[in-house]
Parts: C-alpha cells; sequence; structure tokens
C-alpha cells in the first residue's frame, strides 16, 4: 500500500448501550477516494463525523499523517467536512458562504479574494457570488458548499451523501465531476453512501460496513466481483446464490454440484492466472484474506453476476450450460434483464445491447461463465 494519510485504529464508538462502531481498523491512502459503503445505520456517517471530530473518540486512535488527533478539536484537525444538506447560511450571499471560514481564520481580505476567485472559477461558479442560497439551484449549491470546503485548502476532505438531494440525473453528472475535481486536486478524499453505484463509480477503495464493522475493504472490482461474503456480495450490485457441494477439485478447475440436483457448474481458473478458488478471504473480518482450496464433500456458495450469464442458441453444449424458463424480463433499452427460473430457483440474467429481436419467452438455454464464478465459504 503506499503512503496512509489517515489511519483509523481500533476504533470503538457507543451511544447509549448501542455500539455504533466496533474495533474499526481502516487506511486511507494519500491522495486518494475512499468510500465508506453501507446501508443505513452501519456506522459510516458516524465514522465520519468521528474523523472530522464532531464525536468523541471512545477508544482507539485516529491519525492524520503522524499526528494523532483523538484530542484535537475539529476547527484544528485540517480535515473540512461537506454535509448532505449543504448548511449554508441563508442571510449570506454566496460570496459570504464560501469565504466564512477564512474571515473565522481572520485571513488577510487580499489573500482571500485570491483564493475566492481561484476556487469559484475552478467550480464554474463566479456568477453566483451576489445571490443567496434561495435563488441557486441544488446542483449549484452543491458546488458551493464544495467551494466553501475546498478554500480552506484541507489535508483531507470529509464528504456526507452530498448528491443525496440531487435528482438522479443530476447526480450522475456531479459524481463525474466531483471526482475529476478530487483527482485534479489529489486531496485525500473520504466519501459516504448507501449507493453502491456511486461507490463503484467513484472510488479508489470501498470500505463496505455493516453494524459498525467493516466487512471488507479494496477496490470497486475487488469488492464487485472478488466480496469477503455473502453480505459484501449482496449488497454491492445485484448477484445470484448458487448453493452447492464441491464434487471435484484441482489446480486447472473445482466443481460443485447444484444442490438442487439439476448439474455441476465448473469453477475455472481466471483470465489474470488466479483461479476463482485464490480470491477467497477467510478468517475474520480484518484478517489478511489468503487462498483457500475447497475439499471435496465441503458446502459451498456460488456467487454470480447476471452480467456473467448469457441467453445461448438451444443446442449448444458444454460447461455451465443450463435449460431455463423466463419468468418476467424488463427491457430497459441498453439492457434487458431476464428472471430465469433454473437450478431450483430464479436466476437473474443480464443482456446488453440487445439487438431488436433479443426479446425471449419461455424456455431458454443459459450459461454461466466458468471464469466469472466467485466462492464463497459458509464461515466467510
Amino acid at each position: 500500500m503506499a503512503e496512509a494519510h489517515v489511519t483509523i485504529r481500533n476504533l470503538s464508538k457507543s451511544f447509549g448501550k448501542t455500539k455504533v462502531l466496533d474495533n474499526i481498523f481502516l487506511e486511507i491512502e494519500k491522495g486518494s477516494f475512499t468510500t465508506l459503503l453501507g446501508p443505513s445505520g452501519c456506522g459510516k456517517t458516524t465514522l465520519l463525523r468521528t474523523i472530522a471530530g464532531f464525536y468523541d473518540v471512545e477508544s482507539g486512535e485516529i491519525l492524520i499523517g503522524d499526528r494523532v488527533i483523538n484530542n484535537v478539536p475539529s476547527h484544528l484537525r485540517n480535515a473540512v467536512m461537506v454535509f448532505q444538506d449543504y448548511a449554508l447560511f441563508p442571510h449570506m450571499n454566496i460570496r459570504e458562504n464560501i469565504t466564512y471560514g477564512l474571515k473565522i481564520r481572520k485571513t488577510p481580505v487580499a489573500e482571500m479574494d485570491k483564493k475566492l476567485q481561484k476556487t469559484v472559477a475552478y467550480l464554474d461558479i463566479e456568477n453566483l457570488l451576489d445571490r443567496t442560497p434561495g435563488q441557486i439551484s441544488g446542483g449549484q449549491q452543491q458546488r458551493v458548499a464544495l467551494a466553501r470546503a475546498l478554500i480552506m485548502e484541507p489535508e483531507v476532505l470529509l464528504l456526507d451523501e452530498p448528491l443525496s438531494n440531487l435528482d438522479a440525473k443530476l447526480r450522475v453528472s456531479i459524481r463525474a465531476e466531483l471526482r475529476q475535481i478530487q483527482q485534479n486536486l489529489k486531496i485525500t478524499t473520504v466519501y459516504v453512501t448507501h449507493d453502491q453505484a456511486e461507490a463503484l463509480a467513484m472510488s479508489d477503495t470501498i470500505a463496505v460496513m455493516k453494524n459498525g464493522k467493516i466487512m471488507q475493504v479494496g477496490s470497486p472490482s475487488d469488492v464487485y466481483y472478488r466480496p469477503d461474503n455473502a453480505f459484501v456480495a449482496s449488497f454491492v450490485g445485484t448477484v445470484n446464490f448458487i448453493e452447492g457441494t464441491v464434487k471435484f477439485c484441482s489446480e486447472e478447475k473445482i466443481e460443485v454440484e447444484v444442490a438442487s440436483g439439476d448439474g455441476s457448474v465448473v469453477v475455472r481458473e481466471r483470465p489474470s492466472g488466479r483461479a476463482g478458488v485464490a480470491a477467497v478471504g477467510v478468517g475474520a473480518v480484518g484478517t489478511d484474506r489468503r487462498a483457500r482450496i475447497p475439499r471435496p464433500g465441503e458446502k459451498i456458495t456460488l456467487s454470480v453476476r447476471p452480467e456473467s450469464i448469457a441467453i445461448v442458441g438451444d443446442g449448444i453444449d458444454g460447461e455451465n450450460v443450463f435449460r431455463g424458463n423466463i419468468d418476467n424480463y424488463i427491457f430497459e433499452g441498453s439492457s434487458i434483464r431476464y428472471w430465469v427460473r433454473a437450478l431450483g430457483k430464479q436466476i437473474l440474467i443480464d443482456t446488453f445491447n440487445p439487438p431488436e429481436n433479443a426479446l425471449h419467452q419461455g424456455d431458454v438455454c443459459f450459461r454461466i461463465d466458468p471464469a466469472r464464478i466467485h466462492l464463497i465459504y459458509p464461515d466467510s
């Protein structure tokens, strides 16, 4: 790992008798975009606010660089937070909102004006300075809130679901802009969201949380294609779980007999040279991930993404080809999602860039890509 800019060690936090953060350990790379992802109530916003200094540390340590900041007041941590509701002052114009923090610091007027012009030009909001927050759109308010944070030149930028108040189309546009700004400034950023697509699209690293614990830390592709456990697999995107028993295992492949009795699924070596079995993490959350070779007779769960399954023509033979019946489908223009009754359950299949005659009904054959199946063990 590159240099850690923010380090969280054995951090715990409770509100009354409820433990909200449970022995959190996390290292955040300098200049990276790290997302805390999880369902409501998992502790992600509490963790962000604890880094910001709005909550006291109950146990453990938080470091920025090599400086322990547990007892450092929030305004001296040089970690600036952008709130979900933007928290703009309605009685101040945009210029006054953006420069508010610099005024508190007693920054000289000439220096403040120079920083203001640089920041608003970067965010393309020069024409808004004399308006009030009530006179600008939600997307513009988001840029103003970001400008107010960036003008402080923080070491760490903390973002608490800053796009949640925007409509879906604007969210996609703004998240691309936000990511570009972060990459250009190379500022260490910690971002909180419950939106899986947002996390996958924006992040260098994702920390998936549940019940105050970190369930997995990894790149977007790691948490999507190589989840450590069933929770991560199901929370980050859509997944098919197929239960079975290991029938055969070698360096080239493993064969899993499906619990429904409808045949066997083959898992083959990934194109990277790493077998599907080698991507599985075992042991308690927070321990090192290591390869695990399954044993014949062992119960296993196969994690398969809908786009890793393709509908194929009748008469196709080979490994991982099965027959099923379409229960339902949704046409979404660029893709079709099918619900197919097979292997003793309902299997989701995504077909992208379909031709006009791609809609299927009734019985179909489908193939599961053996190189894109991930194994999840009962104890993971």
